[in-house]
């Protein structure tokens, strides 16, 4: 899922498109998936204003590998509808964010071998945060402010992040997405639970992050260089 525009970026390339230690975010993202499953089909879904221009970026990276281009729609939920008509019955789907670069391909790998015995996998973190909960308020002279909600408390024991990819069976999935859009359809796995598709869980990865800020990219670049990917 590759199809924003990523304006919190700040910058005026889209965020999958920047390079991160000499390779644009979404080729080391595919990369990943590669590595881990050698003959994976991949459809990657992109802005329509982008298509030639990313099949020009991996012509000049050397980035040969098979992709379906899959134009992106008006949310990510639309364009993973769009995606999901790229895709045959019988197969197992990971639906990833393509600026989450720094998961490893033994996360994948590990993922699609508990495929086998569930209809839906999403990796998780446990919260190490304390939480509050809050609203946002705005004060007589317009200021935004956040303030307490009386007696809302969140156990951090039982509060999870949740990360890409999301795995789930082909045609569980696609029958997901033919519902009607909703906004309170936060990602792939909101979509199936609405569905009654149960969802399993497994571990997560720490470094996995969506990259959607500066901080982020400088992140990620810290990370890369810890690890001396390639």
């Amino acid at each position: 899922m590759a199809a924003g525009h990523g304006v919190r970026m700040g910058s005026a390339l889209p965020k999958q498109f920047i390079e991160l230690g000499g390779k644009p975010i979404l080729q080391r993202t595919i990369e990943c998936f590669v590595r881990a499953v050698p003959d994976i089909k991949v459809v990657t879904v992109l802005p329509k204003e982008y298509m030639q221009g990313w099949k020009d970026l991996c012509t000049r990276n050397n980035f040969y590998y098979p992709q379906i281009l899959v134009e992106g729609g008006i949310t990510r939920f639309h364009s993973v509808r769009n995606a999901l008509k790229k895709v045959p019955d019988g197969a197992v789907v990971a639906i990833q964010d393509g600026v989450r670069p720094l998961l490893t391909p033994e996360l994948v790998a590990r993922m699609f071998e508990r495929m086998e015995s569930c209809r839906a996998l999403i990796p998780v973190l446990p919260s190490i945060d304390t939480l509050k909960v809050l609203r946002r308020v705005r004060d007589a002279a317009g200021e935004e402010t956040l303030e307490t909600i009386p007696d809302a408390v969140l156990d951090r024991e039982t509060v999870f992040r949740a990360q890409t990819p999301q795995m789930f069976l082909s045609e569980d999935i696609k029958a997901a997405y033919g519902q009607a859009f909703d906004t309170a359809f936060t990602d792939d796995a909101s979509v199936a639970q609405r569905k009654n598709i149960p969802l399993s869980y497994i571990e997560g990865e720490r470094y996995n992050i969506k990259i959607t800020t500066q901080d982020d990219l400088d992140f990620a670049n810290a990370i890369l260089s810890i690890r001396n990917w390639q």
